[in-house]
């Protein structure tokens, strides 16, 4: 690839292409709420007709074996069936589900076959209520997944002369923009109150993995087009600072959203919450270390259930650059968020409900901003080292290494920082992937460590 321009392919993002951080990004990615601001909505389970991949991959629209478009390359069939890299994870979603793992987890849930149940394939294929005879439950996240059921739109969306906004009119979702395009991705990649897109404890207990995101890195990773000039030109591309912040925003709304209506009989739906502040070591020797953590943003006693906040955290940096009056409401809220589970349910959820409006809110003014140099670098800079006492746990780290990831490549890609001085940071930023890459050998002092040697490095390039 060559330049750094907003214009080039949505990978690009990311100024070098690191093993380590493939490798956790690939255990991340073993899986695959409708916003009060109305330019936020996102779709649902729509009612028009899917159908299926067939319909998008003919030989003259994206099903070509070689670019050749000058519009579009029309290989992005291709690239979506790739069968072994991380943009084809969307077209092996249904297949795993006959693999050994996936059918041990459904012995041990009692449910008979898992490619078959609705449970399991309304996230590791296209949940669409309505099917045409093209329609195939094989080709796992499909495209009309994401992009909506293509009956009234399929025709002009291959018209020449139709527009981008025409095709939205006519039910294409318009995943070119940020909210859109996490409410979508939130429904799998989180949850979502729709029927089979809730990955509960139980069946993580089951043996299912740890569900994780990150909207502007996942992205990257899954892409399954180019994000070239002509693109930017027809649909404009957002860039990675205003996908990330806007991803972390809407899944803290997400789970807050999601919260009151989840419960596991008498217990809370454990779901929510920070794996590791249960699943810990610990002994009966009194000689061992207690490995009770304490984190500066959670004002809670000693052996209460965490709530998984890395979002919540990130969040945190992203508001106080950019919304900063947002950011000091978020972060008063969020401690009272988290205070409130020493206290009944009622308070619990009343705490969540201000702060669900408060991240919404932040979700719509980070979607109108611009995003400019000194703001990226004061968000890395919180990332890096302002947010340092928060990460005391895997998930939060695991974030966090991603987001600094996603605003040196904004960086690099809007020539604010060249990609020569940008590779020096890689070592460093290798070091944070490394400490965050196991979740069982969890290294907080050496993470952070990591973070201050890439902040230092940062420093020397504004």
């Amino acid at each position: 690839m060559t330049g750094w321009g907003a214009g080039q392919v949505q990978a690009s993002r990311r100024f070098v292409t690191g093993a380590l951080r493939l490798a956790m990004i690939s255990a991340l990615m073993l899986v695959a709420v409708v916003l009060s601001h109305p330019a936020l909505a996102a779709p649902g389970h729509d009612s028009a007709i899917h159908n299926g991949v067939a319909s998008c991959g003919g030989s003259t629209c994206h099903g070509r074996q070689e670019a050749t478009g000058p519009r579009v390359r029309q290989n992005e069939l291709l690239t979506w069936q790739s069968p072994s890299s991380l943009t084809g994870s969307h077209s092996r979603a249904w297949t795993v589900l006959n693999e050994p793992r996936a059918r041990a987890i459904g012995a041990r849930l009692g449910i008979a076959n898992v490619a078959t149940s609705a449970e399991c394939i309304n996230c590791h294929g296209d949940p669409a209520p309505r099917r045409g005879a093209q329609f195939r439950q094989a080709d796992g996240v499909g495209c009309e997944a994401c992009h909506g059921g293509s009956t009234n739109w399929l025709a002009s969306h291959t018209a020449v002369a139709a527009t981008h906004e025409q095709n939205v009119a006519r039910g294409l979702w318009a995943v070119d923009r940020p909210a859109v395009r996490a409410n979508v991705c939130l429904d799998c990649h989180f949850g979502s109150d729709k029927p089979g897109q809730f990955v509960t404890h139980r069946i993580m207990a089951a043996g299912h993995p740890r569900v994780a995101f990150e909207l502007d890195l996942f992205t990257s990773l899954q892409s399954h087009h180019d994000e070239d000039a002509d693109y930017a030109q027809r649909k404009s591309v957002p860039g990675g600072v205003k996908v990330w912040a806007v991803g972390q925003a809407l899944a803290v709304k997400r789970a807050l959203s999601l919260y009151p209506t989840r419960s596991a009989g008498s217990f809370p739906e454990f779901y929510f919450y920070d794996c590791r502040s249960c699943h810990r070591n610990f002994s009966d020797d009194s000689s061992v270390p207690l490995v009770a953590r304490s984190n500066p943003g959670r004002p809670i006693a000693l052996g209460t259930p965490v709530w998984n906040d890395e979002s919540l955290i990130m969040l945190g940096a992203a508001a106080r650059v950019a919304a900063p009056e947002l950011g000091k409401q978020l972060a008063a809220e969020s401690r009272a968020f988290h205070a409130s589970f020493a206290g009944d349910r009622s308070g619990t959820i009343k705490a969540a409900a201000a702060l669900a409006k408060t991240s919404d809110a932040l979700a719509a003014a980070f979607d109108r901003a611009r995003f400019d140099r000194a703001q990226t670098f004061q968000m890395l800079e919180a990332v890096l080292v302002g947010n340092a006492g928060s990460y005391t746990d895997y998930q939060g780290g695991a974030q966090a290494v991603m987001a600094a990831d996603t605003l040196i490549s904004a960086l690099v890609s809007s020539r604010a920082v060249d990609r020569g001085a940008a590779l020096g940071l890689r070592p460093d930023l290798d070091r944070a992937y490394a400490a965050a890459r196991d979740a069982n050998r969890w290294q907080p002092a050496e993470f952070r460590a990591a973070l201050a040697a890439v902040a230092g490095k940062v420093r020397g390039l504004k």
